[in-house]
This record gives C-alpha cells, structure tokens and sequence, in this order.
C-alpha cells in the first residue's frame, strides 16, 4: 500500500505526520519512507539512518551538430517550452528549461540533433531493520522537480508499506508524487490559510481520484472552520495533534513525534491500519 503524506500550504506538519507514520508502521512490517520533497528534503533529519546508495539523476537534453544544421527552424517551432531557439546561422539552447521530451532531435529532417545527460539532482537511501529511506534531492538553482520525483518513486518495492512525503502545495511536483497512491493523508491546521489550502488539495486528489483524509495539526489554534470543511465534504478526521510546545521542542531537535512520546505509538499504527481499512473497501 502507498500512502502519500500531502498539505496544501507548508509548514502545517506534514515530516512530522509521515515519519512517525512510518516509523509505527516498521515495527510490524517491512516499510519504506521515500522523501519526494526534493526541493527541501528533510526526512532524514528524523529517521537518522546512514545512506547506503547514493545515484545522480538526468535529464536528456538536446546537444547539435552545427555541422550538419541547416537552421531551418523546425527544432524551435515543436519545442513546447522554448528551449531551443534559431537565429541567423546559430542555435541557441536553454537546458534549464528543456523537459527532456526528446521532439526536436526525434523530428529534426537532418538528424543534427542527439541527446546528452545533464545532471538535475541526486537520489540517495540507506536501510535500518524493517525501515528503508529513500531521499531525492534537486540541484540547486534547478526549475524542475518531476524528473527527480520519478526516480525516487522507481525505489517502490511492492509489498511493502510505502509513505511518500510530498511537498507542500498543490503543484506539478505535487500531482508526479501523489499520482499511483492508494490513499491521501492531507496535513493541515485550524486556521483560515489552513482550510484554503486544504480545499485546494481536496480538489486536487478529487481531479487524481485519490482516496483523502484530513491529519488536524496545532488544535487549539485558530477555529473549527477546517472541521465544519470536513463534515460538509465528508471528508475524514483521521487524527488530531493538539498545539504543544513539548512536541516542537522536540521537533524542533530532530526527534519523532512516536520517539519523543511513545504514547504516540499506538495512535500512529491505528492511523495506518484505519487506512488499509479504507483502502480495501475501496
């Protein structure tokens, strides 16, 4: 089973959702938590295991052959992000915008065009017990997260449990990460930005046809707004993480919500089996 771990805005909680989820759930089965927030990764400050692998991803982006260009335009005209441009007897190329797409050098009429690696990021994981970690981590200064959202996801191992921990939003790398999950645990807190962002993410997981629930962190601030949201969707409350300063304090150093207060344990493994639940009648 995948379970994505998702928020509408950032900083609602979501690293601490997805990785006392994953670290209740490898104490009775084999579980994976892959960190698909490439741009601001950050699970391994919680999980603490040693990395194992460590491989760099690619995107293929356009490499010409002046010597055979006629400059006849046609690379330009089927680029759809305008990566390759023709000037007067001169290509010119923006590889930070290129998608790897392949088009100009499948339809170049002279076969001027090849493709060569360009190096985006980078994806590494490491092993402890029942629990595996995979990280992706994008190059700074790049644009685009997707390709390196993909490679994490091909560390999938079916059978296991799966917790992918999404960035915030409800963007392009969002919809790579989440799309082929089982189910959808949307964080998010008590407040108006809270509820505006999450009825984005709702719409969103509606649009991908993922399964949701809602994980309320920080109650005791703000109002009941986001619970009325979610009554009114039909939208379940799977949990409720009250305001504590004990619990940031801790998370604040880098320890598990399920570590720092073992009575956390047993309400984080209810978590997942309420989902297998779900996940199966669906």
């Amino acid at each position: 089973m995948i379970v994505s771990v998702a928020s509408g805005k950032g900083g609602t909680g979501k690293t601490l959702v997805a990785t006392s989820l994953a670290l209740a759930a490898s104490a009775s089965q084999e579980t994976q938590i892959l960190d698909c927030d490439v741009e601001e990764p950050n699970c391994h400050v919680f999980v603490h295991l040693d990395t194992d692998f460590s491989e760099s991803v690619f995107i293929q982006v356009p490499h010409v052959d002046e010597s055979a260009c006629t400059y006849c335009g046609r690379c330009a005209e089927v680029c759809a992000y305008h990566a390759i441009a023709v000037v007067k007897d001169k290509v010119l190329l923006f590889p930070e915008l290129c998608h790897g797409c392949g088009a100009c050098s499948y339809l170049c009429p002279e076969s001027a065009i090849s493709e060569e690696g360009r190096p985006v990021g980078v994806v590494e994981g490491g092993l402890s017990g029942r629990l595996e970690f995979v990280e992706g981590r994008l190059n700074v200064g790049e644009a685009m997260a997707p390709p390196v959202i993909r490679r994490v996801k091909e560390h999938i191992k079916p059978g296991k449990a799966v917790i992918l921990d999404v960035c915030p939003g409800a963007s392009c790398p969002v919809v790579e990460a989440v799309k082929g999950s089982d189910f959808c645990i949307l964080v998010t807190e008590p407040t108006p930005f809270g509820l505006n962002d999450l009825a984005l993410a709702v719409e969103l997981m509606r649009t991908l046809r993922v399964p949701c629930g809602v994980v309320i962190n920080r109650v005791g601030v703000g109002d009941e707004g986001v619970e009325e949201y979610c009554r009114a969707e039909g939208l379940p409350v799977l949990m409720k993480i009250p305001l504590e300063r004990r619990i940031a304090a801790l998370y604040s150093k880098g320890v598990p919500l399920v570590e720092g207060f073992p009575e956390w344990r047993g309400p984080f493994v209810k978590l997942f089996q309420d989902i297998e639940d779900m996940v199966a009648v669906r």
